[in-house]
């Protein structure tokens, strides 16, 4: 099916690219922080949700994985249907050979523990494309947090120790204290240990995992406490793309579909209630997770996840990352759609 997504001069003016059957409807001229300046970040875009569209996106950075390569991705809470399938990118988890990786929750549910985790990621499918690696299955790992306010230090799985290059792929989506999960949460919440959700939780207070209601305010969606967490999340982000070469040994793909206001965290998810977009690619972040959100702002059926992501000033984490300097919100975007 076609659909008119990507109409903007500097795209060979209004085209009719092919999508997905549920494409948006969007007017690239209205992304914020889209520019032709060539030395913004590229973004790379597909309609396309497809494994074909997912390694076209991922060819398209260029960028070839070495030595052991982790995959991290979120395996989603038991109940949860809104995770990347399987299907989706199993194709590039074996070209880039890699082993899936995550870090158990710090919430309780079905993947608190080790065991339980593994048993939703076999469930899941994930199994049956690679090996699955749970990061804190044996403890934390302390790396240093550069430049950060609240973060000096921050805690991850104690695995990722193993692991030359990462690839992140990420569903993007909304959360419900984050107010949406891209690029950044993932490679913060979603590399830390258990310990280490906890730190990120409490601004920097709690180094290990307690009760929830020891977090007090922390654990609110609003105020000086709520920020906090938000920009511990950019200075947590900063320091896993730092151990990995200052992001040279990174790779960022993000699937927007299944729109969801809630995190794939959530075993009860909302249903989603606004079209699928497409698949984006990046070797900046922060680039990333801004044209993400660009798009977001730009569909026509997006007033609950835009409602969701303000309501938990979700965007300081975009404002706080670039601050720390480690990506750069303006971008180029460059559509891989014929």
């Amino acid at each position: 099916m076609k659909a008119s997504l990507l109409k903007t001069a500097a795209l060979a003016a209004a085209v009719c690219v092919c999508g997905t059957a549920f494409a948006a409807d969007i007017d690239v001229t209205a992304l914020k922080h889209r520019v032709d300046a060539k030395d913004a970040p590229v973004v790379y875009m597909t309609t396309d949700i497809s494994p074909a569209g997912f390694m076209r996106a991922y060819e398209a950075l260029n960028r070839i994985p070495s030595g052991k390569v982790a995959v991290k991705l979120s395996t989603g809470e038991a109940g949860n249907t809104h995770y990347l399938q399987p299907s989706l990118i199993k194709d590039v988890v074996s070209k880039v050979n890699g082993t899936i990786v995550e870090c158990n929750t710090a919430y309780g549910g079905s993947r608190a523990q080790t065991a339980m985790h593994m048993q939703v990621a076999k469930d899941h499918g994930f199994t049956e494309i690679a090996d699955v690696d749970i990061m804190d299955a044996d403890g934390s790992m302390e790396i240093p947090v550069e430049g950060g306010t609240f973060l000096k230090t921050n805690l991850v799985g104690k695995n990722m120790a193993n692991y030359d290059f990462m690839v992140v792929m990420s569903h993007f989506k909304g959360h419900a204290m984050g107010g949406f999960g891209g690029a950044l949460k993932n490679i913060s919440i979603g590399v830390a240990s258990a310990d280490g959700k906890f730190k990120i939780h409490s601004g920097g207070t709690i180094d290990k995992m307690d009760s929830w209601g020891a977090l007090g305010a922390y654990g609110k969606n609003s105020g000086k406490e709520h920020d906090s967490f938000i920009a511990s999340m950019a200075e947590a982000a900063k320091s896993v793309y730092d151990y990995y070469d200052h992001g040279n040994k990174m790779l960022f793909i993000s699937v927007m579909n299944n729109l969801s206001v809630d995190c794939d965290c959530d075993g009860n998810p909302s249903e989603p209630d606004m079209h699928d977009i497409g698949i984006l690619a990046s070797l900046d972040p922060v680039a990333l997770d801004q044209a993400c959100i660009d798009l977001v702002y730009a569909a026509p059926d997006s007033k609950s996840l835009i409602e969701r992501i303000e309501s938990r000033n979700g965007l300081l984490i975009l404002d706080h990352a670039e601050e720390m300097g480690f990506g750069h919100r303006n971008y180029q975007l460059v559509s891989l759609d014929k």
